[in-house]
Formats: structure tokens, sequence, C-alpha cells
């Protein structure tokens, strides 16, 4: 027998991670909801993409409020989307393709019908009474403190069976988990590790900045208003009007995610990415909880995830980054599942073919690793739907000044002339937008010039140079619209310049640099050896190699 591969346990740095939102990926029973049967159906089409890895959005047992975001078990598949072992197949064909099995861990709360808070709810002495967070009224009656959902309304819920109100970051069908309580924070850990016996290779952690409040219960002071529209939260939303210091980041939330480290230090080769919405401390934040090799592996923050799309936020952003994040790692994203397709967010002009190979390529040309969002490839744009259409509870309340999540979610386009985009043969959950028929994969296979093409060009790319995988940023000067930087790593260095204009300009090298231009990318800018200008049509790249 071949003797076994040993396992890169860094294999994480640099990876390619392609999210897949199951309810939207490929539907096999004929329900209109995806399943992990589809997922493992599609499983050629990722490896062509080729991905390192995949991360696959919440499947375990749920009531469906938050469409999985509420688990009512942890350690049970539900079975809109099949059974443990289509799982456990799932990652079996995953792995024999090469690709890591990243999931959904949604630690910070669980659904109002987990067996956990049906007891905890039962009374105020039960074994389970402190697993999650409740408080006495105020003498008068109301909340304890001035704290916000973020779905809106009061981040507190009246429990009648008690007679206390239980917290709630999100829906109130979403109590938080007490995290100051050792007993809960072990039976999470519990189901952490069920997963990782089953050969998962690591989790991508919702909300991971939510984990602990302040036993305090203070309340959070207003917030600046220049702080009141990020990507975490619409402008209509009030809860961009709180500085949130109280009610989640605490410094508790670092000996817990030690805990969880040292948990997958006991499975070599296992990663997590956390979720970082912390407003404006996001980057610090960030820094705290992957600094030091002993919390979280990377995380990602939604500095990108905004509609600003120009060279001085990218500059800014990363900057900052690199000078206070020290020897964490980033995990970056354009598009996700909570957010406005960036092809909508950043084209001005109705170009959504350009703006998307040119995003990608600067994507896949950061320091950090990837997350890549189904369909992205394609240059799906955001769907527009109808109030009558919507199924998801946060743009059902801010509607119409926000409309919610379900227009990054509607279901993936794999046939053109196939039934519902040859996602169902039934009507899907969310409808197919006409518009993205046109771009569905079979279309785009064949096109050599296509969304699709030109991000498997660039994942080959990025994995031909090791500098683009782990190397180090160094940012270089350039004309108004023109990102650009080195990545170096060991004996290798490459300058990569990005137009995020739609005209052409004209980039001189930096005095000095003997550059020989990379190919194999798709684009094409070029050089003049003899001036050292490069030319870069509109949303152009160019790649180089210095000597």
């Amino acid at each position: 027998m071949a003797a076994a591969q040993p396992v890169d346990a860094d294999w994480w740095r640099g990876a390619v991670i392609y999210q897949i939102y199951p309810r939207s990926f490929q539907d096999t029973n004929g329900d209109g909801v995806g399943d992990l049967k589809g997922i493992t159906q599609r499983l050629d089409y990722v490896a062509e993409l080729g991905v390192d890895a995949i991360w696959i959005s919440p499947f375990f047992k749920s009531p469906m409020k938050d469409f999985g975001y509420d688990v009512s078990d942890y350690c049970a598949v539900d079975g809109l989307f099949g059974t443990i072992e289509d799982f456990d197949r799932l990652i079996a064909e995953a792995h024999a393709r090469g690709i890591k099995v990243m999931i959904d861990q949604v630690l910070s709360h669980t659904s109002d019908q987990h067996a956990w808070f049906k007891e905890s709810r039962s009374s105020k002495d039960n074994d389970k009474a402190n697993w999650y967070v409740w408080a006495d009224a105020k003498p008068d009656g109301t909340v304890p403190n001035n704290w916000l959902s973020i779905f809106g309304g009061s981040a507190w819920e009246w429990d009648t069976t008690r007679c206390q109100y239980y917290q709630h970051n999100f829906l109130t069908s979403q109590p938080d988990i007490n995290f100051h309580c050792m007993a809960a924070q072990d039976a999470l850990l519990d189901t952490v590790e069920f997963w990782l016996k089953r050969g998962v290779d690591g989790f991508r952690l919702d909300t991971v900045n939510f984990y602990v409040h302040s036993q305090g219960l203070e309340d959070n002071p207003p917030s600046l208003p220049e702080d009141r529209n990020s990507p975490e939260a619409p402008a209509v939303n009030p809860y961009n009007w709180q500085d949130h210091i109280h009610d989640k980041s605490q410094p508790e939330n670092l000996e817990f995610l030690k805990r969880l480290r040292s948990l997958l230090n006991r499975y070599p080769g296992q990663t997590t990415v956390g979720e970082i919405g912390d407003g404006p401390r996001s980057l610090k934040t960030m820094a705290a909880y992957t600094s030091g090799g002993d919390k979280l592996h990377m995380c990602y923050t939604f500095d990108f995830l905004s509609p600003i799309f120009t060279k001085e936020h990218f500059v800014a952003r990363i900057k900052a980054f690199e000078a206070i994040v020290g020897d964490g790692w980033p995990c970056w994203a354009f598009s996700n599942h909570d957010i406005v397709r960036h092809v909508s967010r950043w084209t001005t002009d109705g170009d959504y073919d350009a703006v998307a190979k040119l995003a990608s390529a600067i994507l896949l040309s950061l320091r950090g690793s990837v997350c890549l969002y189904q369909g992205e490839e394609l240059g799906l744009t955001e769907a527009v739907l109808t109030f009558e259409d919507l199924q998801d509870p946060y743009g059902i309340r801010f509607w119409p000044e926000y409309k919610g999540r379900d227009g990054c979610r509607t279901p993936m386009v794999w046939e053109s002339n196939g039934t519902y985009g040859g996602f169902s043969t039934a009507k899907p959950w969310l409808p197919v937008p006409q518009e993205h028929i046109a771009r569905a994969a079979n279309r785009e296979e064949s096109d050599h010039a296509s969304v699709l093409a030109q991000y498997r060009r660039l994942i080959a790319f990025r994995h031909a140079h090791p500098a683009l995988i782990r190397g180090s940023i160094a940012f270089v000067d350039t004309p108004d619209d023109v990102l650009g930087f080195v990545r170096a790593e060991g004996d290798e260095s490459i300058i990569c310049l990005f137009n995020l204009g739609s005209g052409p300009v004209s980039v001189p090298l930096p005095a000095g640099a003997v550059v020989t231009p990379l190919d194999g990318h798709g684009f094409t800018a070029s050089l003049d050896a003899a001036t050292g200008i490069v030319s870069l049509g509109g949303r152009d790249v160019f790649y180089g190699r210095i000597a």
C-alpha cells in the first residue's frame, strides 16, 4: 500500500474556498429546494473551477425561520437536505476530487425549538437554566437594557414561563447561548467534534464576535452618525445607531476561541474562518481573534462587502489590516449569502462582465485566503424580486428601503434550456431570474471569453504562482483609478496592476524595475519594454514578474 501523504496543516493559507448555499445549489428530489445530493452531483463542476475547498451553509435540523441559521439539532441533517449518509457520501466524493469540506457552525444562538432551550425556559432552576441569556425585567416591566436586534426591534423577548426576558441578536425565535456558562460551551464544543469525527476539514463560524455579552447588561451608547450605514446593517435599521460595546465582542470570547482551537489542534489540518461584524472595530477584532496561533486560523470582515469600489478604499483597508493584524490571517470575500452581489454593487455602466472579471482578479491577487460565493463565477447579478416573492424575514421587516437577502440567494443556473435553469423540476423556493438564464453554466462552459472561463484561468494562475498564495504585499504608486501592488514570496515577485476605470490608462513601472509580462490570466494589458510603460485598457489587468 502507498504511504499516507503528510497532512498540510497550513493548506488554508491562501486557499480558494467556494461557498455553497445548499437551498439554492441543486435540487435532486423535485421539491424546489437544493439538497446534499445536489452538491455531490455538482462536485465535478466545483473541481473544474479549481478551488481548494467548499464551505456549505447550514444544513442542520431547523424550523427554517432563518433558513438553517436557527439550529434545532447541531448533530442532525434536516430532512429537507437529506440524511447523514448523504453528507458522509458528499465528504467522500469531495475528498476523492481533492476538495476540502468546511461547514457553517452557528454557535452564538439556536432555534427556540432546540431541546436545550426548551429545557432552559421550563424553569429557573433546571440543569440548563443558565445555558441562555436570561435577565429580569426592570421594575416597570420593560426590557433589561437598550440592546437591539439586527433583525429589528429590541434584542429581548419576554418568556411567560420564567417571567424573564431572553436575549436574541437576530429573530425572536433565535435565543442567544450564554457563553459565560461553561456547561453550554462544553456542549457546543461536543457538537463541533461530532463533525470533526465525520471528516470535515474546517468550519465557517457565523457571527463569531457575537458569542459573549457583558454580564453587567450596560446600555450601549449611541454610535457616530458616519457609522450608521454599513454592510452589516442597512441605514434604515436602528441597530446601526448604537455603538455595540456591551452586547458583543467581549474579551472573554478570546478564552472560548482558545478552547475551540485546542479542540481543532487534535485534528491536524482542520481550519476555522470567523465572520466579524464589529463596525469600525472590525479589523482590530480580527487581529485579536487570529493573532498568536492559538485562536481562529482566519477571519473575514465586511470591508469589501460594501458599495465602495475605488482604489483608495482597497489601499486604505488593506494597509489598515496589514498595520493592525500582525501575524493574523485574513479571508477576503466580495459577495456572500447576506450581501447584494458585488457585480450589482460595483457596476455603474451595465458592463457586468468587465467588472466581474476585474473584481475576480483583484480578489484572487490579495494577500490572504479567498471566499467565492456560488454564482459569482458566472457573473450573476442581484435578482430583483417582488415583495410577494420574498422569503427572508429581514427583508420583509424593512421593505422597501431594504429588500433583504433573497436577491443573492436565488437558485444557481446550470442549463439555459432546462426547467428552472436546470436547478429543479419543481417551482423553486425563490424565482430564477430570466436574466440569469443567459449566464447558465452550460453556456459559459463553451465560451472562452465568459466570466466562468476567466475565473478558472485566474484560479489556476494563482495556484501557479506561490507569491499570489502566501506572499507579502506592498503597494506601488499608480495613477488615479489604478490599484497597484507587488506580491513576493521567496525568489518570486509579481507586480499586479488593476485599472478600475472604464477608459485606457498608461502606467509607468517603478524606476529601475525589470519586468517580464506574465500570461495565462486572460487579460490583454501590454508592456513597452523600452519605456517601461504598461498600457491598460478599461478594467484591464497586468501581471509581471520582477527580475
